[in-house]
C-alpha cells in the first residue's frame, strides 16, 4: 500500500506542478506495482492486481472518453489499483471521488464559477441521459475557459485516505 501512497503522491506533485502526469512515473509505477503484487502474493496477486488496474484504470476511462478527465488521471488510477489490488481500488475510487468533489467545489468557488459550474452540471447530465456516454461537444476540457482541476491530487488524497483507514484495521 504504501508503493501506491508514493506513486500517488508523486502524480499529485507532477499533476499540481505541469498539468501532466508523466507516463515514466505511470507505467513504472504500474509496472512495479504488478510486480509487489506478483511477489508477495505469487499468481493470485498478480492477478489481483492486474484486476484492480483493470477497474480502476477502466471506471477512469470512462471519463477520458466523454473529455472529462486527462489520460493521465487515467493511469494514475490504474497503476493505484495494482498496487492495492482489487479489493482495495474500489474503495481507492471511492475515496479519490470524495476527495475530487470537494476539490472539485473549493475550484468552483476559489475562481467564482458557483453558478457556471452549476448550469454545466446540469448540461452534462442531461446530455449524456440523452445522447450516451460520448464528449459534450461544448462543455469538456478542450474548452479553453474550463477550469482545470489537478485530479492528481485528488487521487493522491483518496489513496492517503485509503491508507490510513487500513492502517487502523
Amino acid at each position: 500500500m504504501l508503493g501506491a501512497l508514493i506513486s500517488a503522491a508523486a502524480g499529485a506533485v507532477s499533476d499540481v506542478r505541469s498539468k501532466r502526469i508523466p507516463n515514466w512515473l505511470n507505467y513504472g509505477s504500474l509496472i512495479l506495482g504488478l510486480a509487489f503484487q506478483g511477489v508477495f502474493g505469487g499468481w493470485r496477486g498478480l492477478a489481483q492486481g492486474a484486476l484492480g488496474a483493470l477497474v480502476a484504470g477502466g471506471v477512469f476511462f470512462l471519463f477520458f472518453l466523454v473529455r472529462g478527465m486527462g489520460a493521465g488521471d487515467v493511469k494514475l488510477m490504474a497503476a493505484i489499483g495494482a498496487w492495492v489490488g482489487l479489493q482495495h481500488a474500489v474503495l481507492a475510487m471511492v475515496f479519490t471521488a470524495f476527495a475530487g468533489a470537494a476539490l472539485a467545489v473549493l475550484y468552483m468557488v476559489f475562481h467564482r464559477r458557483v453558478s457556471s459550474t452549476l448550469q454545466n452540471m446540469g448540461e452534462l447530465l442531461h446530455f449524456h441521459l440523452t445522447s450516451g456516454i460520448r464528449p459534450h461537444p461544448e462543455v469538456n476540457l478542450q474548452d479553453p475557459v474550463a477550469i482545470r482541476v489537478p485530479y492528481g491530487l485528488a487521487i493522491a488524497a483518496g489513496t492517503l485516505f485509503l491508507f490510513l483507514s487500513n492502517a487502523t484495521f
